[in-house]
């Protein structure tokens, strides 16, 4: 087993505002015993979501955009409102030329850019930017794409946005390998869901000039850390994100579409009755993560893995997969390159879904498996541990313990 060392701390352990905030959230308080750490795959619910949702049941429940009577009324303002509610959460720049359409969460969202908006747009000859190594999500609509513009007599080519090798990075430097005068649209992801690395979106933008739709998945992103639209290095053209990943309920979340590129994102077809009761969590997720801070949350959970990984990535047993560079407190990466609260690891001798077994046992909840990548299988199984605001420093602690003792 190799030495200890010490932890690194940017700022006092378990300072009182995320004591604050960890208290927010019932079901953490009510299991003391247990940590969760998945919450790339969900996030807990704070008080304030939960009290928003009853409130709304049990005074307004109504239909929206069905009805005149004063509680489908209020339903039908609550759902229109939370669209701009989104678009300021997003520090949207324009709001008045985007639009923001509810979905059931980041895959629904991206089929419906894929089959509603893409599939119009293209014309026979024309190439995308997909990415193959990515969450299955963000790769699966645009292969669908291709095979209904197949059906109707386009011939779109779907090209492979190119990878680092080892790092899990897109290859930036090969980017103009790959694009050329008839690439129109890339598919990227904001913070990749294995290696918690931000993807550099920015760097995609130089390199396919001002004219290419870029859609990014948020996942990763939204609820997690800030996303400014206003800023000139996210110059994107939709923003999918899943409610319960930012503390909304399941079966929540939305299309952000600037509208500037391209014809206006309008779904296509009969939308029927909304999640209104997810539409109102959301609202209140954004309202209580605005209170708390994103920037507060992205700092606290960046400074939990760079604690996790400086010891992990001395533990010969354990492969931390993804970018070396980002592992040790010591390096001098901005925090922006850190990872965005997402740890993914091996072990040499334990199979990941086994790793995880024992690690519940120890009371710690992760996800073991192959994560939905793209292109993956059992035999890429791995551990992920993702955190939250209500994560502390004693958890990681805790957790690290028990890594080294199956060193």
């Amino acid at each position: 087993m190799s030495p200890a060392g010490p932890l690194p701390s940017l700022e006092p352990e378990n300072p009182a505002w995320q004591q604050e905030a960890r208290e927010q959230f019932p079901i953490v308080t009510a299991h003391p015993e247990l940590a969760y750490l998945d919450s790339a795959a969900t996030s807990q619910k704070p008080r304030a979501v939960l009290e928003a949702v009853q409130t709304y049941l049990t005074t307004s429940n109504a239909n929206a955009g069905r009805g005149t009577y004063p509680w489908a009324n209020r339903t039908t303002e609550l759902v229109e409102s939370t669209r701009e509610r989104v678009k300021e959460f997003l520090h949207d720049p324009e709001p008045g030329r985007s639009g923001v359409h509810f979905t059931s969460g980041t895959t629904e969202g991206l089929r419906t850019v894929a089959r509603d908006w893409l599939v119009p747009y293209l014309t026979d000859g024309d190439e995308i930017l997909v990415p193959y190594a990515d969450h299955r999500a963000n790769l699966d609509p645009w292969i669908e794409a291709r095979r209904l513009l197949a059906e109707r007599g386009v011939d779109v080519r779907v090209r492979a946005l190119p990878y680092q090798a080892g790092s899990g990075d897109y290859d930036h430097l090969a980017l103009d390998r790959v694009v050329g005068p008839r690439t129109r649209f890339v598919a990227a992801t904001h913070v990749h869901h294995v290696y918690g690395g931000d993807m550099n979106v920015h760097r995609i933008r130089e390199a396919v000039g001002p004219d290419v739709v870029i859609c990014l998945d948020a996942a990763q992103s939204v609820g997690h850390l800030p996303v400014h639209l206003d800023d000139p290095s996210l110059d994107v053209d939709f923003v999918v994100f899943s409610g319960h990943k930012a503390m909304a309920l399941p079966g929540s979340g939305a299309v952000w579409a600037r509208n500037a590129r391209g014809p206006v994102f309008r779904p296509d077809g009969w939308q029927g009755t909304p999640n209104t009761t997810g539409i109102v969590s959301l609202r209140a997720a954004l309202d209580w993560l605005d209170t708390i801070g994103p920037e507060r949350v992205a700092h606290w959970t960046t400074m939990l893995t760079t604690r996790l990984t400086d010891r992990l990535g001395r533990l010969g047993p354990y492969e931390v997969v993804g970018c070396r560079a980002s592992l040790s407190a010591d390096t001098a990466l901005p925090a922006e390159q850190r990872r965005r609260g997402i740890v993914t690891f091996r072990h040499r001798d334990i199979p990941s879904d086994d790793l995880g077994f024992i690690l519940f046992s120890h009371g710690f909840m992760v996800r073991a498996d192959h994560l939905c990548q793209a292109g993956s299988d059992g035999r890429d199984a791995s551990v992920r541990v993702s955190l939250h605001v209500y994560n502390t420093v004693e958890e990681i602690d805790r957790l690290l313990t028990v890594l080294e003792s199956l060193a």
